[in-house]
């Protein structure tokens, strides 16, 4: 499980959780599985955790304990199957977003730039669209928003531009492919961080992540009781925005709503005053802790 990944901020989730001995908790995206096992410590016999992943690699971190539920669905489904399980309502609710350390190093899975691979990127290996499919078959418009918007790329338009020009010659299959098609876009002495751009570009595209991460935060309002606490660990400012507005105003875009007499409309109560950040002694540790930042909101 070590060599899965390691939990960011591990402690700082688990005090955000508050939790209750004989509570029901969710960790919506379990992975290695490290922040489940430390969640089970503070349960008592009665507690209980359900846990979501889509990837089946995580299905060889199981654990073997009554009060655990595997649920094998991505989060955008939390509301359906925590009440096919009898869970609601629950009492904490734990998302560590984007993609685990073992998926990373997981050269056949294409994530990483740092291997050559089939341009691939799907986190549930049974979806049909894959990072090769977005290359070689989008329009260079469509091309152009999601690097734009996705990957906050300056150049987006050129870019899919030279995608759309150099797959005309040959399908662009690998990872190799597609840096040698866009080398003349990546600019000099950033090349490592531009490529992770468009990397995270593509994944965010094929794995529909700001989708589900909508439609988790939304039904997390739903799922948890009164007091109940929401604990969200993001690494872009993508994720981070949305989390962060949806805390604050109880939507993703435009002012918090009133109601009748004048009281804010929203869910959620934040518990931390902005985004919490790791330690400069994890990040020595831990570099995927760089970027990390945890929010805590309870339900009101």
């Amino acid at each position: 499980m070590s060599e899965y990944h390691t939990p960011v901020m591990l402690n700082e989730c688990i005090e955000g959780l508050n939790i209750k001995k004989d509570g029901t908790y969710v960790d919506v995206t379990f992975g290695g599985g490290g922040h489940s096992r430390e969640i089970l410590k503070h349960l008592g016999a009665d507690g209980k955790l359900l846990a979501f992943d889509q990837d089946a690699d995580a299905q060889q971190n199981l654990i073997d304990d009554e009060r655990f539920v595997f649920i094998d669905q991505n989060f955008r489904y939390l509301k359906n199957f925590s009440r096919l399980h009898g869970a609601i309502p629950v009492d904490g609710i734990l998302a560590d977003l984007g993609v685990s350390s073992y998926q990373f190093d997981q050269a056949d899975r294409g994530f990483s730039i740092r291997f050559d691979a089939e341009l691939d990127m799907r986190m549930n290996q049974l979806g049909e669209l894959t990072a090769k499919d977005v290359v070689n078959n989008y329009t260079a418009a469509e091309l152009h928003r999601i690097f734009g918007i996705y990957g906050e790329i300056q150049n987006a338009k050129s870019l899919a531009e030279t995608i759309v020009t150099a797959r005309l010659n040959a399908p662009i299959v690998t990872i190799a492919d597609l840096k040698n098609a866009i080398v003349n876009r990546i600019p000099r002495g950033k090349e490592n961080k531009y490529l992770a751009q468009v990397f995270q570009a593509l994944r965010i595209e094929v794995n529909q992540e700001l989708e589900a991460l909508k439609e988790f935060l939304a039904q997390s309002a739903e799922v948890l009781a009164v007091g109940g606490r929401l604990v969200v660990m993001s690494y872009h400012s993508l994720e981070d925005r949305l989390v962060k507005n949806f805390i604050a105003k109880g939507k993703f875009s435009g002012e918090v709503e009133k109601d009748l007499y004048g009281n804010d409309n929203k869910p959620f109560d934040a518990v931390s005053r902005g985004a919490i950040t790791a330690s400069e002694d994890e990040i020595k540790n831990n570099n995927r802790a760089r970027s990390a930042k945890l929010r805590i909101a309870v339900k009101k």
